[in-house]
């Protein structure tokens, strides 16, 4: 199995906890408090790893080589499906964390050609229709389609600030979350 599919599977895995809340395993506190766990974890995890104290070969292995100096996708993964748990409603908060989880392995295996600056137009199709068909549990329509267009311009490009990747771990929940409170509130 490839590094990539591997990456992918563990993306994927992270659906677990949001799924539980939907399945009434738990409550919407419990699944906050279960991210910020996860957020103090990966805080010291990449201490760990930044500094070099740890080098554990699945690190090498589940980290991209734009990640090797900088904090990796699934610590800005954690924190941001935290932070979105913590500033949205669960109607919000739940499909913006499953559009990353579910969403955004789906496209990177698709398009996986990481030399490439805006994915291709098929695979921003795919993202835009599994993150439709992923809010609309939780949202009117046209607010499931607001946070997929949302979800897939920040799953479509791979900008570069200052030498550093904005990873679309980071931006995909908050900006499908507020895409989707935008249209609600109209």
């Amino acid at each position: 199995m490839t590094n990539e599919i591997q990456r992918r599977l563990v993306h994927a895995t992270g659906g677990v906890l949001p799924l539980g809340y939907v399945a009434e395993l738990y409550s919407y506190r419990f699944l906050r408090n279960a991210f910020t766990v996860g957020v103090l974890a990966v805080v010291l995890l990449e201490t760990l790893r930044l500094s070099g104290v740890a080098d554990w070969r699945l690190f090498d292995r589940l980290t991209r080589e734009y990640e090797q100096e900088n904090p990796a996708g699934y610590a800005l993964y954690v924190v941001s499906i935290a932070a979105v748990c913590w500033l949205f409603a669960p109607e919000i908060a739940v499909p913006a964390a499953l559009m990353l989880t579910f969403g955004d392995p789906i496209s990177g295996l698709l398009g996986s050609d990481e030399r490439r600056r805006v994915k291709q137009s098929f695979v921003l199709l795919v993202m835009f229709g599994v993150c439709t068909l992923l809010a609309l549990p939780f949202v009117a329509s046209a607010a499931a389609v607001a946070g997929a267009v949302a979800a897939t311009a920040a799953d479509g490009a791979t900008p570069t600030v200052a030498g550093y990747v904005i990873d679309d771990n980071l931006t995909i929940p908050p900006a499908a979350a507020l895409a989707m409170t935008l249209v609600i509130g109209l």
